[in-house]
């Protein structure tokens, strides 16, 4: 187990589909003093971005990086090699003066690889710490592209906070099942009405477990289960009543997006948590999205947070003491396109968690 690590640069990531207006939010963004101290990476794909050049003239700490060929490859190898290098090569006086990041990725990204990058590339997981994923969503379009385009339903799905756009050109009977349908596919995530690209700094900065200042970390709305638990168990009515042909909706969307939610009350063996870990690693389904979770190790008195996307995982880290009275341990997994393999698996591992039996 390691010890958080505050010191590491924090990265917000700004995603979302094309045309949802992160550029717009971006310039707003760049001009506010909790972004003074930070580095903007624009990671576009294309020839040219002239939307950009309006943040270009907002700040002097942005970096242009575009690319072509395949998105996810191109972009991760472009990321790779901005982070590895910015430090000197944005250096003042031969010293790093940025204290965090904002990279804002073109609208077709998968956010899940840019995520993998950052935890676990030799050259880059030391150095950088996923703050935080905000995804814009335009409430004009956001049916139509949910319904097309499965990127901008994992951009919906993995993030921490939704920045709804465009939301004024919104008739009010339309509003209800669009936020009905976002909270199905992301019950926890906070979300806020911008205009015109108008957002405080705050609400988009310091969204992970951890922070620079290195403040007790806030478990508690990092993990937010009990916003997923209420979406199980919709879930699992709407499973009921289909298969029992009852009050069926057939017009009602499905974006395959499911959470499951375990509480574990007995403190569980070290060994335990090792093959849980293992055995997710093995798993190569990529329709495990997110997992978070607190955990209470028997023998210590400090809890230990994991956090993985798909089949890749930080290193457990072990917090100062316990965020409150509640020192159950509690693990969620955020899914898509639920089979009965996936429910099967989920079950293992909620097994091997309680019981430390693999199988």
């Amino acid at each position: 187990m390691t010890d958080p690590a505050p010191d590491l640069v924090p990265v917000t990531l700004l995603t979302g589909f094309l045309g949802s207006g992160k550029t717009t939010v971006l310039n707003n963004l760049v001009r506010q003093p909790e972004l003074a101290d930070a580095l903007v990476i624009i990671n576009e794909f294309g020839e040219m971005a002239l939307d950009h050049m309006l943040v270009a003239h907002s700040t002097e700490n942005l970096v242009m990086e575009m690319s072509n060929g395949c998105v996810c490859c191109s972009i991760r190898h472009d990321l790779v090699k901005t982070l590895r290098d910015i430090t000197w090569r944005y250096s003042r006086n031969g010293e790093r003066w940025f204290k965090r990041i904002l990279i804002e990725t073109t609208g077709l990204a998968d956010p899940a690889p840019i995520i993998h990058t950052l935890m676990t590339h030799p050259r880059i997981a030391p150095q950088y710490r996923l703050d935080g994923i905000v995804a814009t969503v335009d409430m004009g379009t956001v049916m139509d592209t949910l319904d097309h385009h499965q990127e901008a339903i994992k951009q919906v799905a993995m993030a921490d906070a939704l920045l709804l756009t465009k939301s004024d050109l919104v008739a009010e009977e339309r509003r209800g099942p669009l936020l009905h349908r976002l909270d199905a596919i992301n019950p926890a995530a906070p979300r806020w009405e911008v205009r015109d690209g108008e957002i405080a700094a705050h609400q988009v900065l310091g969204l992970g477990l951890f922070d620079a200042t290195g403040k007790t970390p806030d478990v508690a709305r990092w993990l937010n289960e009990a916003s997923y638990a209420v979406q199980s168990t919709h879930a699992h009515a709407h499973e009921h009543e289909h298969e029992h042909g009852q009050h069926h909706d057939e017009n009602r969307h499905d974006d395959h997006i499911r959470a499951f939610c375990f509480t574990i009350e007995q403190p569980i063996a070290e060994d335990s948590l090792t093959n849980w870990l293992e055995l997710l690693a093995d798993f190569s389904g990529s329709n495990i999205l997110r997992v978070k979770g607190i955990f209470n190790i028997e023998g210590t008195a400090r809890p230990v947070v994991v956090h993985g996307v798909q089949h890749v995982f930080h290193p457990p880290v072990t917090l100062p003491a316990w965020p409150s009275e509640d020192q159950r341990s509690r693990v969620v997994f955020i899914t898509r396109d639920v089979s009965r393999e996936l429910k099967d698996f989920i079950e293992r591992a909620n097994h091997v968690l309680a019981t430390g039996a693999l199988s």
